[in-house]
């Protein structure tokens, strides 16, 4: 008897061979390619297709599976009692702050978020949906304006009525998630504590259960264990997309990639189950597709923010336009761009720069990339535009993750004992081991390996964005 995965594979070779045999009677009898052989070509080529076009949802997917890998599940909390280690392998994360990631899936319901007021502390974040566009902002730079609020998340088919006070949120997912961040006053233990008890002022529960009780909330908490959501360009990649797949309504404009999935194997109410020729088509559509998004990827940082340097924000201006309004604009839908985006990163906010602000760069002041068998300096100008802090993080150049083992990823304005110089500058190292005297301005980087840094502005200010204050580039020393 055949196995699954065998039949899946004879099924879709005969049909792209009796679509070539009705070709053939119309055309030159002879072919440098077999029936067969353009079979598991069109099958490679739509496996492909289909990294770029699930790479936002597969994203999501495994964030998801590693919260429920420490026992977590939807419509509870993960979060972190501690700045992000290494351990946490998501896609270019903030260890200068407290994170609290709720998972909603309202199929059962809408799910309340309630933020608290900005009094003691405050939160900067967004809920999105499982494609990872932003349905609204949260905390002082969101639509509580820090005055904290009930948000309802709705499921995409909710039709009633929606009760009074509550912010509602309607997403076009059964589930998604909020990103929230509990903002360090500084790197003391005594913030920190102080961040985390805030946070934890978090509420999330149904709308259907009673009152939102306290009781109610699940928090689990992350810090010090493997959160491994780094994206797998290999078999894996595709079983994502099918779980995904399985659980989420089709969009009207992704209805395209229907047929295109079920091509491959991946169908709505049907096991996916390849065989082991099928896997290594896979295995080698994912890898092809993460050359050639390491390529595109390469283009983000042109034209930079500030002319004649290499810091720009690791998005296009397409997909920072339309993530925000849901693609909505009827001519533009950046498939490649946003596979760009989320293949190094996760996360996007509604309105981009008012919370937060990035600038990434993965090249020298010289253009050539960034070496972490070399040494290099920053030198972040005196007053830094910003009313929260500014922070400078170090990431593997291939998987865009904390670098393994590192002793710590990142320095920030909050850091303690960070050094200025007399002008009130502040220089950041990037080398295997610390300058003398300076080990609380270094980060330590990997040798044999590229890695990239991301400066954050919270709270960016007018001359960040009028240019008046400007970052300068990495130096080689």
């Amino acid at each position: 008897m055949n196995k699954p995965g065998n039949a899946m594979l004879g099924a879709l070779l005969l049909l792209a061979s009796m679509a070539l045999v009705q070709i053939a009677s119309a055309s030159p009898p002879t072919s440098k390619w077999s029936p067969a052989d353009l079979a598991e070509r069109t099958v490679e080529r739509r496996a492909i297709e289909a990294v770029f076009w699930g790479m936002p949802a597969v994203n999501f997917e495994l964030m998801l599976q590693a919260f429920q890998k420490l026992n977590g599940t939807s419509n509870q909390v993960a979060y972190w009692s501690r700045p992000l280690d290494w351990k946490n392998q998501t896609l270019t994360p903030n260890p200068d702050t407290i994170y609290f990631m709720p998972f909603y899936d309202v199929r059962n319901g809408p799910m309340v978020l309630e933020i608290p007021p900005a009094e003691d502390g405050s939160i900067t974040g967004s809920i999105d949906d499982s494609w990872q566009n932003a349905l609204e902002d949260v905390g002082p730079a969101g639509a509580d304006k820090g005055s904290g609020g009930k948000y309802l998340i709705l499921p995409p088919d909710f039709k009633d009525a929606v009760p009074e006070g509550y912010t509602p949120v309607k997403s076009d997912t059964y589930r998604g998630y909020a990103i929230l961040r509990s903002n360090l006053k500084s790197g003391s233990d005594a913030d920190i504590a102080k961040a985390v008890e805030y946070g934890r002022r978090i509420r999330f529960y149904p709308l259907n259960s009673a009152n939102g009780s306290a009781g109610q909330t699940i928090f689990t908490d992350a810090y010090g264990q493997m959160f491994d959501a780094a994206i797998p360009y290999d078999m894996r990649f595709f079983e994502a997309l099918d779980r995904f797949v399985q659980a989420e309504p089709w969009l009207t404009r992704d209805k395209v990639m229907i047929g295109m999935l079920s091509s491959i194997g991946i169908e709505q109410g049907k096991p996916f189950a390849p065989d082991a020729k099928l896997r290594k088509i896979f295995d080698s559509a994912a890898r092809e597709a993460q050359a050639s998004l390491s390529v595109q990827y390469e283009k983000v940082f042109v034209p930079p923010f500030n002319e004649g340097t290499h810091w720009a924000l690791p998005a296009s201006p397409e997909v920072a336009e339309g993530m925000p309004n849901f693609f909505a604009k009827p001519d533009s839908y950046p498939i490649d761009a946003r596979a760009v985006t989320y293949s190094m990163a996760y996360f996007s906010a509604k309105q981009i720069g008012t919370g937060q602000f990035y600038l990434m760069t993965i090249n020298d002041k010289d253009g050539k990339r960034l070496d972490g068998q070399k040494n290099y300096r920053l030198n972040v100008p005196a007053n830094a535009p910003v009313k929260l802090y500014w922070s400078a993080t170090v990431y593997d150049g291939v998987t865009h993750t904390l670098i393994r083992n590192s002793r710590w990823s990142s320095r920030s304005s909050n850091t303690p004992a960070l050094q200025e110089n007399s002008d009130g500058s502040v220089d950041i190292f990037f080398a295997q081991a610390a300058p003398a005297g300076k080990e609380s301005n270094w980060i330590p980087t990997r040798p044999g390996s590229r890695f990239e840094v991301l400066f954050r502005l919270y709270g960016p200010e007018k001359p960040f964005f009028d240019k008046t204050w400007k970052l300068p580039d990495i130096e080689a020393d």
